[in-house]
C-alpha cells in the first residue's frame, strides 16, 4: 500500500515540477532578447528585429532568399521571390488572401537584402500598404554566428501595431528551422507574443 502511495507522490511531484519548467520556458520565451521593437513617428512606423543566430552566414541568407527555404518558414504564402537586384516578389497569402508585390532593392550577397512589401488593398488591409520595405542584414559574428537584423519600415502606424507580433511569429519559425527543431504553429506563437507588443 506504502509503495503505490510513494508512486503516487513521485508522478505528482513528476507533473508539478514538468508543469512548473513549461511555466518558465513560456515566461522565458516571452520576454527573450528576441523581441522586436515598434518605433511609431507621426502616422508611420518601423519594425525591427535582431538575433543572433548560432549560423553561418551562408546558411541563413539561403533561408531568407531561396524560394524553397522561404516557404518552410513563410508557409502561409505561396509565389514568386527572384533572387537578384531589380527582381520582383509576387506573393499571396492562402489564409488571409493579401497580394504582395515589391521590387528587389538591394541585392548585396550574404550582406544585405532588401527589398519593396506591397500589400493590396483587401479585407485585412483595406486601403492596403503602398509604400513598406523590408531589409534584411546578415553580420558574421565570430566563426558561425550570424547577427541578423530585420527592419521593415514605411507601414502606417495601424498596420505596423498589427505586423510587429506576426512577424515575431515568422521569425521564431525561420529560427527554429535553421536549428532543426519543429517551428511553432504561427497562429498560436502570433497570440502568445501578442502581449509583448503596443495595440
Amino acid at each position: 500500500m506504502k509503495s503505490i502511495e510513494i508512486e503516487n507522490e513521485n508522478e505528482n511531484v513528476q507533473q508539478r515540477l514538468l508543469s512548473y519548467t513549461n511555466e518558465k520556458r513560456n515566461k522565458k520565451t516571452l520576454s527573450s532578447e528576441s523581441k522586436g521593437e515598434v518605433t511609431i513617428e507621426g502616422e508611420y512606423g518601423t519594425l525591427k528585429f535582431e538575433r543572433r543566430l548560432s549560423h553561418p552566414v551562408e546558411t541563413v541568407w539561403k533561408a531568407i532568399t531561396d524560394q524553397k527555404e522561404i516557404f518552410k518558414w513563410l508557409p502561409d504564402y505561396k509565389g514568386t521571390f527572384d533572387g537578384y537586384n531589380g527582381g520582383a516578389i509576387d506573393l499571396v497569402n492562402t489564409v488571409s488572401g493579401s497580394h504582395v508585390t515589391g521590387n528587389i532593392l538591394v541585392w548585396d550577397l550574404h550582406r544585405v537584402f532588401e527589398h519593396e512589401w506591397h500589400i493590396s488593398p483587401n479585407q485585412m488591409f483595406l486601403h492596403g500598404e503602398p509604400e513598406s520595405v523590408i531589409r534584411w542584414e546578415l553580420e558574421q559574428d565570430g566563426d558561425s554566428d550570424t547577427i541578423f537584423t530585420v527592419t521593415h519600415s514605411r507601414l502606417t502606424k495601424s498596420i505596423a501595431l498589427r505586423l510587429a507580433p506576426g512577424w515575431h511569429a515568422y521569425l521564431d519559425r525561420l529560427e527554429a528551422i535553421l536549428n532543426s527543431q519543429v517551428p511553432p504553429d504561427w497562429a498560436h506563437r502570433f497570440a502568445e507574443v501578442k502581449e509583448l507588443y503596443p495595440s
